[in-house]
């Protein structure tokens, strides 16, 4: 699909070109081929190296019509500034085709140094590298039928040849997907773009060098779960044993790429359980909400995951509705905030099901593509470990937002030890110094029950173990929707609070001896109403 500065109004209509007829020697080609794919089923696989946190270069260097038609030119500065912000892969989606000579299928020299310039200015920060054939004019994804077309094919064997010797030098942290989005949706058609693959993968390997081990990525048909998990029921042959396959994530569509209503249905500005509109009931989503986007991905973790064999989800992404009559003041903070909430929740489902998330970036979304400037830091937060924003208002006894929270006996600030991001990070006291660590999101989710999350680490204050004995530690964990991760908050006087676990009712947060120092630790104890047990939320 392409996707320019604004996302497409209808689900694009995938149009077949007509199937050419084969030559006897390409069939038989091809039918060796498709016979060598059916003997390589799902099996155990090498391990990826290691994209956890990752972006793309969108709209910068595929369009057809060169770099810059699009939106601005790379930059080092862009590329510095991601490093910086905490991703570890960026993925380059590229146009060859409309850069290669249509009779010689040469691709110009200059663009291939192009390309490698932002390769490098990527390897110079220490990142891994994706790159692709990416819509290209639709060359290939748009024109995938029951036969193999022997033109088709020929580009696919020049180009990854060229691309392959290019980097060849380049060691593993580079990987080369075969397409992107590719038009598939029968099995006759799964088969032919299997041949293709089959004619990638050798490409590359016979290029040698490093090209001989370097991880190797193939697109599901039209990158969709559902078509994936039904067709891709083999994979291409490889000697090196080192094929990763690829998906994108945009459902729902009316949330994430929609940007108009249709006849048949409205966008959704709402997403998530604790971020939906009280009285805008038509703009909630009503399907593909977090236990779907568990289970997509748990059907990827299944097929593909569990045998071994990699699943990167190369591109997400809901898009932000600005300009809209209908969407705005709160309404539109709360469909922000739900869009932090969605990354954030796609980035830690995918990761659990052990899936690679790269988000879907173009020219000011996030960064300034020529500065390298950060223009959206709480959808960066949300994207690279950090908390989401809380729902507005939230109708609790605080507020919900992001607050330093401050210990009645001493002043000081409930922090996250050693500016940990960790599971099992401790959490205690400290003197105020506008760390992120120190700083806490509210979220209320009913009867004065919140979530406390560490806008650093994106995890939620949690009693260890779910212990209810006087001094069992407080610490930071992912949310599991624990009893022991949610705190009801009571009034006591003068602006300060009781925090009670609401497994543990008796007890409360508490910072251990009435200490005053730096680095006392936090834990819970029976309330007694000691001012080492209240606390007051503040603005940081």
């Amino acid at each position: 699909m392409i996707r320019n500065h604004t996302p497409p109004t209808t689900i694009p209509v995938v149009r077949n070109h007509r199937s050419r007829i084969l030559n006897g020697r390409l069939w038989l080609r091809v039918a060796f081929f498709l016979a060598v794919l059916a003997a390589i089923p799902l099996g155990t696989r090498a391990q990826l190296p290691t994209p956890t946190r990752g972006w793309n270069l969108g709209n910068t260097l595929e369009p057809p019509s060169g770099e810059g038609t699009w939106g601005p030119a790379a930059s080092q500065n862009l590329i510095n500034a991601v490093a910086a912000a905490g991703f570890n892969t960026v993925r380059i989606p590229c146009a060859w085709d409309s850069h290669a000579n249509q009779s010689t299928y040469q691709i110009d020299a200059a663009w291939m140094s192009r390309v490698k310039q932002v390769v490098d200015w990527c390897y110079a920060k220490n990142l891994y590298v994706i790159i692709n054939i990416h819509w290209d004019g639709g060359w290939l994804e748009n024109n995938i039928t029951d036969t193999v077309n022997p033109t088709i094919n020929a580009k696919m064997q020049s180009y990854w040849t060229q691309i392959a010797n290019a980097f060849k030098g380049y060691d593993g942290k580079l990987l080369f997907a075969g397409a992107n989005e590719p038009a598939v949706s029968t099995a006759a058609q799964m088969n032919t773009l299997l041949a293709y693959y089959q004619t990638f993968v050798n490409a590359v390997r016979a290029t040698g060098g490093n090209n001989s081990t370097r991880w190797l990525i193939v697109q599901g048909p039209s990158t969709d779960i559902d078509t994936t998990d039904s067709l891709m029921n083999t994979l291409p042959s490889d000697s090196a044993n080192r094929l990763a396959v690829e998906v994108h994530y945009y459902a729902p569509y009316q949330w994430c790429l929609m940007n108009a209503d249709q006849s048949w249905g409205k966008m959704f500005y709402f997403w998530g359980q604790f971020y939906h509109h009280p009285t805008r009931t038509d703009r909630n989503a009503n399907w593909g909400e977090e236990s779907y986007v568990d289970s997509e991905f748990q059907k990827m973790n299944t097929k593909f995951v569990s045998k071994g064999i990699p699943v990167i989800v190369g591109e997400f992404q809901a898009f932000k509705r600005t300009g809209y009559s209908d969407l705005t003041g709160g309404d539109f903070n709360l469909h922000v905030a739900a869009r932090t909430y969605f990354h954030k929740y796609v980035v830690d489902a995918a990761a659990a099901k052990g899936l690679k998330p790269i988000y879907w970036d173009i020219a000011s979304q996030m960064f300034d593509w020529t500065s390298g400037a950060v223009t959206d830091q709480d959808n960066l937060r949300a994207l690279t470990g950090g908390a989401a924003l809380p729902p507005p208002g939230g109708g609790g006894i605080i507020a919900n937002g992001t607050y330093k929270i401050l210990a009645r006996h001493s002043g000081k600030a409930l922090e996250v030890a050693g500016l940990g991001t960790f599971n099992g990070s401790n959490v205690q006291q400290w003197g105020y110094w506008g760390g992120d660590s120190q700083r806490w999101v509210l979220t209320h989710v009913g009867n004065n029950q919140y979530l406390i999350t560490g806008l650093q680490s994106g995890k939620v204050l949690d009693v260890s173990g779910g212990g209810t004995a006087n001094g069992t530690n407080v610490q930071i964990w992912t949310n599991v929707g624990g009893a022991n991760q949610r705190w009801t908050i009571t009034a006591t006087s003068g602006g300060y609070y009781r925090l009670t676990p609401t497994h543990a009712t008796t007890m409360a947060l508490d910072v251990s001896g009435v200490s005053t120092a730096d680095g006392a630790n936090v834990h819970i104890w029976n309330y007694a109403g000691g001012a080492n047990q209240q606390w007051t939320f503040q603005a940081p």
